[in-house]
């Protein structure tokens, strides 16, 4: 048996080389499974089939993720990730559909705070900022307010000016 056979999670092959790539897979099963990525600049793309595709990030890049299931009751899940692709052998965190896993910025459950970071990229996209150039320390302050149902402050011009000056001026 070949080795990527007996690893085989998920549509990707956990026997497969290190590429330094974070690959998500992506699902699509009308209203029953939705994997979606909201935001993020994504590598590569490799179509499985026409409900399956595999996005992969290189290191360091961020994209949010959302997930979404249903069964015949209802909503079973509700959830959005944003999360910064990691290199190879760097400390990660897993989550189902990411390989290997990811530095996990933001993780909300539930449709109502799910809805709510929606609306809160919604108002960072209308500043004229792409989300994925955001300071990953205000995608934590998101978690960490709406965690406590709090409203999360603003991403203001003023803000990401000041985080990309910061980030210039880092090793």
């Amino acid at each position: 048996m070949k080795p990527a056979a007996i690893a085989r999670v998920g549509g990707l092959s956990s026997a497969a080389p290190p590429d330094d790539m974070t690959h998500v897979e992506l699902t699509f099963v009308e209203k029953k499974i939705e994997n979606w990525i909201r935001f993020g600049r994504h590598a590569r793309e490799r179509i499985i089939d026409r409900r399956h595709r595999v996005l992969s990030f290189a290191p360091d890049s961020l994209f949010a993720f959302v997930r979404w299931a249903s069964n015949d009751y209802g909503t079973i899940i509700s959830r959005i990730d944003v999360v910064r692709a990691v290199a190879h052998g760097s400390v990660f965190q897993t989550l189902p559909f990411v390989r290997p896993g990811g530095d996990i910025l933001l993780r909300i459950e539930g449709w109502p705070k799910v809805e709510r970071v929606l609306q809160h990229i919604d108002a960072i996209e209308t500043r004229d900022i792409d989300p994925v150039d955001v300071s990953p320390d205000h995608w934590r302050h998101v978690h960490s307010r709406l965690s406590v149902g709090h409203e999360p402050r603003a991403y203001t011009p003023e803000h990401h000016r000041a985080y990309l000056a910061r980030r210039r001026t880092q090793p």
